[in-house]
């Protein structure tokens, strides 16, 4: 209609639009114990993570008082160490916060933002001061337990900076997003998630009363144990949540038809997608039980990788590998891992994350990345 309209101008009308240019995917990594890496490690790790074109590097909060992953760290302790703090300034101890300072810089330098968890389950289930007070499952039904957590995801954000000199919620050049919780209620059953969807839209509704609309930080999920049960509904109708973050290990979740389902439906209620957490196992027990077995043969884990993550970037999501380590993978129980120092894969999965650069992506994500 519009070509009959204008006629001979149609043509030198069309070509003055601006093209429209899809936005391209990118890989990232986890690393839950980052904020206690020595300079060497983690200049180590940085510069691989950038030789792989990775744009994202996930860490946790929770202290950590021993090497970990064959990785010799500076250890550190617990936010909340023996108390919970409920607001009180001066219970915290911000040393996990001022670590993760210097490296949310050096990072910076390499072209990597961080992706902040703020608590665990892993730490909930260990017994931390909100899993002795509330247990399992109280800690996401009693509202005294919310409310003080609420207070404990309120002094993440407003954290100052100790030479930047702003709170991390004004800091989007080095923070990519905040998640309340890794995997929350993962220990609880699928049907408590479920029940209790609104447990996370709440927590999300804390953050971003902090950070605002246009504070160029994302709100994340934090993920579940596995496709089906990190897409729950009421995460698609939340105000406050800008991306849902899946967590899959079994192959049949990392299938791109499995995958697209799921694409689909966020594109749909106008929510992001990230593959958060995936990976492929050391050995040859099931993918998505992996404590132990028979070593894979190099080529058929390397096989795994490049098909997974070619799958994974085919259906249009960026993922973030479950995890690079700064050293050589010592081969721990429940090993998904891959080393920077001696390891087989590591130049497969460099591959495919740099592949992952060039994938069309099903959400674009380009504003939050260097």
């Amino acid at each position: 209609m519009l070509l009959n309209i204008l006629g001979p101008l149609s043509v030198l009308f069309i070509a003055a639009l601006p093209a429209v240019e899809a936005a391209n995917s990118f890989a990232g990594s986890n690393l839950y114990y980052a904020a206690g890496l020595y300079e060497d490690d983690r200049t180590t790790l940085l510069e691989g993570l950038q030789s792989a074109g990775m744009k994202i590097l996930r860490v946790w909060l929770d202290g950590q008082s021993s090497s970990q992953k064959g990785t010799n760290i500076n250890t550190f302790p617990d936010l909340e160490p023996s108390k919970i703090c409920d607001g009180d300034a001066s219970c915290y101890d911000d040393t996990v916060l001022e670590r993760l300072d210097d490296f949310m810089v050096a990072a910076h330098s390499y072209g990597i933002k961080l992706l902040i968890d703020m608590h665990s389950y892993n730490a909930l289930a260990a017994g931390d001061v909100y899993g002795r007070a509330y247990n399992k499952e109280g800690f996401y039904t009693n509202s005294d337990a919310q409310s003080a957590f609420d207070q404990r995801l309120i002094h993440v954000v407003n954290h100052v900076h100790t030479t930047l000199g702003k709170p991390w919620k004004e800091l989007s050049d080095y923070i990519f997003g905040f998640e309340a919780e890794n995997e929350a209620m993962i220990g609880d059953g699928q049907t408590f998630i479920q029940d209790n969807q609104q447990w996370q839209c709440d927590r999300a509704g804390t953050i971003k009363g902090q950070l605002g609309d246009n504070s160029g930080i994302l709100i994340l999920t934090g993920g579940e144990s596995w496709m089906a049960e990190s897409v729950q509904p009421d995460f698609l109708k939340c105000d406050a949540l800008d991306v849902i973050s899946i967590h899959a290990y079994s192959p049949g979740d990392l299938s791109t038809s499995a995958i697209q389902t799921y694409v689909k439906q966020a594109q749909s209620a106008g929510k992001k997608l990230i593959l958060e957490e995936w990976g492929a196992c050391y050995y040859d027990t099931s993918n998505n039980d992996c404590p132990s077995g028979s070593v894979l043969s190099s080529s058929t884990r390397n096989a795994n990788i490049k098909n997974w993550a070619d799958n994974i970037s085919a259906a249009g999501l960026p993922w973030l590998y479950w995890q690079v380590l700064p050293n050589a993978d010592p081969h721990y129980s429940t090993d998904y891992e891959i080393g920077l120092v001696n390891d087989a894969s590591w130049s497969t999965l460099k591959s495919a994350a740099q592949a992952a650069l060039q994938a069309e992506a099903a959400f674009d994500f380009s504003a939050y990345l260097l």
